[in-house]
């Protein structure tokens, strides 16, 4: 089985963006079925939350990052992060980290 985590620093404050909703979908073809919704913890983080994976493919991760910028009164150019990514071993952890500002953002496979 596999699991997907992770967690979000922002950038323009230096610190972990907690509270941020993020939501794993897998590819369909088409389409895209949600496989689990959650909110990063108080160090920025969703561990496991969205529970085992149990096959390869083509996952998504959204990100409302203009919520979490809207509820500290800053303004923002990205309404959300979509980042995706295909899992090829259904043995591996995989994590997902995301470096976000503002007006731009990055992300990396992480461990």
């Amino acid at each position: 089985m596999i699991h997907v985590s992770t967690h979000i620093l922002d950038l323009s404050s230096g610190a972990p963006a907690a509270g941020v909703s993020v939501v794993l979908e897998r590819s369909d073809g088409e389409a895209w079925t949600v496989q689990g919704r959650a909110a990063t913890d108080a160090d920025g983080r969703v561990r496991e939350a969205f529970g085992p994976v149990t096959s390869a493919g083509r996952y998504r991760l959204t990100f409302a990052t203009g919520a979490y910028f809207a509820a500290r009164g800053v303004a923002s150019f990205h309404p959300e992060v979509i980042v995706v990514f295909d899992i090829r071993d259904a043995r591996q952890h995989h994590h997902v980290p995301l470096l976000l500002s503002p007006f731009g953002y990055s992300t990396y496979r992480g461990s």
